[in-house]
């Protein structure tokens, strides 16, 4: 390892600095704190799949019979993480009769997908 020392450079006198400029607002931390539970809610293997599993039913919505035949998990764990998910937000669902169906919550994920994809927002000419 070399003892070289770099130089210290002001980055308000330097003429071509190394940072760019802003775009977009970043997250505040009100914000932040708000997502990080919906994120957290995601960070989960068998999460993730209900979530493309309801997703991917016809009409966006699923029933409970079909999730749980997908996965090689206990009804009670199943349903463990759809309560999860539905604390989070991130679906909703409706008893009809012996069964419950499950859907994803579109606003959510819009402000997840917002966040997740760039955020750049367009120049005034």
């Amino acid at each position: 390892m070399s003892n070289q020392r770099l130089p210290i450079v002001n980055s308000a006198d330097a003429e071509g600095a190394c940072c760019t400029p802003l775009v977009c607002e970043p997250l505040s931390e009100t914000e932040a704190a708000e997502l990080a539970p919906l994120f957290k809610a995601l960070a989960d293997p068998v999460r993730l799949r209900l979530l493309s599993l309801i997703a991917c039913h016809e009409g966006g919505e699923a029933c409970v019979c079909d999730l749980t035949a997908a996965f090689d998990l206990t009804a009670p764990t199943i349903s463990h993480h759809l309560k999860v998910l539905k604390q989070a937000g991130l679906i909703d669902s409706e008893r009809r009769g012996t069964w419950v169906y499950y859907w994803l919550n579109p606003g959510v994920l819009e402000r997840l997908s917002a966040i997740l994809g760039p955020r750049v927002t367009a120049a005034v000419s």
